[in-house]
C-alpha cells in the first residue's frame, strides 16, 4: 500500500460512532453514517439473513450464539464474562454435535496443543492432530537461501499448513481447531481445508501470543505503530 493511502472502511473502525448503542448495525433507531452497508446494501443483509436460515448453517449461527450469550452472566454493574475461550470452544462443538476434532497446531506450541488435546479427549472428543512441521519438507524447496532461513547451517524444515489441512480432510474431522500458526500459513491452511474451522490462538512470538497487547499500546509502548513500517520496494 502507498504511503498515505487510506481505504475507505464502511461501518468498520472508522465510524464516527464510537458507542455501540448509537449505531444503526446495533440499533434500529441508531445512526448511520454516509457510508453504512446496514443501510445502503439491504440485499446483502437479506441474502445473510438466507444463509443463516438455510439447512446447511442455521444450527451453527444459532448454537454460536448461544455459546456466546453463555460467556456472560448479569452481575452488579452489569454483565460479566464467565468463560475462558477453550470452554467456549467444548460448548460449541458439543451442542454442534461434533465428535471428531482437528487439532492443527505450531510446533512451538506443541506443550499448549498437548494440553488442548487432553482438554478435548476429557470432553468425548476424538483429536486428530497435525504439527506444522509435518512432512519434513526442507525450505530450499521454496527457493529459499539459507540467509532466508533461521537455522542456515543444516536442513530445515518448512510449516506445512497445506499437509496439516489434507491429514483433517482425510481423517473426516467435523471441526478444525487452529492453534498458533504463522501469519500466511493459517491463511493457506484455512484455504485447504474441508469442514469448519475455528481459532484458539494465533502467532504472536513477541506478545506471548496476544497481540492485542501492541493495539492496546498503539498511544504510548508501541505509538510508532502510528507511521508506516515498510517503505514500498
Amino acid at each position: 500500500m502507498h504511503k498515505g493511502h487510506r481505504v475507505p472502511e464502511a461501518n468498520g473502525p472508522a465510524c464516527p460512532f464510537a458507542k455501540p448503542p448509537d449505531r444503526r448495525c446495533v440499533r434500529a433507531d441508531g445512526k448511520t453514517p454516509p457510508d453504512c452497508p446496514t443501510v445502503n446494501d439491504p440485499e446483502a443483509a437479506a441474502h445473510s439473513l438466507a444463509v443463516y436460515k438455510s439447512e446447511e448453517f442455521r444450527g451453527m449461527a444459532r448454537i454460536a450464539s448461544l455459546v456466546e450469550r453463555a460467556g456472560y452472566e448479569k452481575g452488579t454493574g452489569g454483565m460479566h464474562a464467565v468463560r475462558p475461550r477453550i470452554v467456549e470452544l467444548v460448548d460449541f462443538a458439543r451442542r454442534m454435535r461434533y465428535t471428531k476434532l482437528g487439532l492443527i497446531f505450531c510446533i512451538g506450541l506443541r506443550k499448549e496443543a498437548a494440553i488442548t488435546r487432553k482438554i478435548l479427549e476429557t470432553n468425548g472428543f476424538e483429536v486428530v492432530s497435525a504439527v506444522c512441521k509435518v512432512g519434513a519438507l526442507p525450505k530450499a524447496e521454496l527457493g529459499l537461501t539459507p540467509e532466508d532461513q533461521l537455522h542456515p547451517k543444516g536442513p530445515e524444515s518448512m510449516c506445512n499448513p497445506v499437509m496439516q489441512a489434507e491429514i483433517a480432510n482425510k481423517a473426516g474431522v467435523h471441526l478444525n481447531i487452529l492453534l498458533g500458526l504463522c501469519v500466511g500459513h493459517d491463511s493457506l491452511v484455512l484455504a485447504h481445508l474441508d469442514a469448519p474451522a475455528t481459532v484458539l490462538a494465533v502467532k504472536d512470538r513477541l506478545m506471548g501470543h496476544n497481540p492485542l497487547a501492541a493495539l492496546s499500546t498503539y498511544e504510548s509502548y508501541y505509538a510508532w505503530l502510528q507511521k508506516p513500517m515498510f517503505e514500498d520496494e
